[in-house]
């Protein structure tokens, strides 16, 4: 009887390891993520609490197209960005795509819409966003996000060069970097 008792308790330690395990890796880990120093305009409303930065590299895609009030005149025009988004260790996180949207390597989502900007402190670079999480879709690591920022932006700018009848229709993908910061319902 105490022999099965000691299997018994063993076995249950050993599941409730290997539980803990797989929770455990669903979410990154390590040190405790600093708030973001941003104008308060940025700031997620009251109730939500930092959970995740997401570091993304990739590039802002626009399109030469004529001006919808001033069809004889040409614009870059913003169409989507495409990013890759790893942690501060460099492990995947997932991508960024149009939308603007957020997918995990779990397979969670988030589609995001602006509620504010902020020019930051580069002209160089995109502005500085808040978005709040228009939806979401699955239990994973963004389906969670409530608000979502994007600062400490390098590049992505529309590009310098003309854009007109000549170039129309052309692409420019423009290289960019930014931080991420998710935030969820505090629990």
């Amino acid at each position: 009887m105490k022999t099965t008792i000691t299997r018994l308790l063993t076995t249950s330690a050993l599941l409730l390891a290997v539980g803990h395990s797989f929770a455990a890796d669903s979410l990154p880990s390590g040190p405790a993520i600093a708030l973001p120093d941003v104008p308060a305009t940025l700031h997620p409303p009251a109730g939500q609490v930092l959970y995740l930065e997401a570091l993304a590299t990739g590039v802002q895609i626009y399109e030469c197209v004529s001006k919808p009030d001033e069809p004889s005149t040409y614009e870059w025009a913003f169409r989507a960005p495409e990013a890759a988004l790893v942690d501060r260790s460099g492990r995947s996180l997932g991508k960024h795509y149009a939308g603007p949207t957020w997918e995990s390597v779990d397979g969670s989502t988030v589609l995001g819409e602006v509620k504010a900007r902020d020019p930051g402190p580069k002209q160089s670079a995109i502005p500085w966003l808040l978005l709040g999480a228009k939806a979401t879709t699955g239990g994973g690591t963004f389906g969670q996000a409530k608000s979502i920022q994007r600062v400490q932006t390098v590049g992505g700018v529309a590009p310098s060069e003309p854009c007109s009848a000549t170039n129309a229709k052309q692409m420019a993908r423009v290289p960019y970097t930014a931080s991420y910061y998710f935030y969820r319902a505090v629990p």
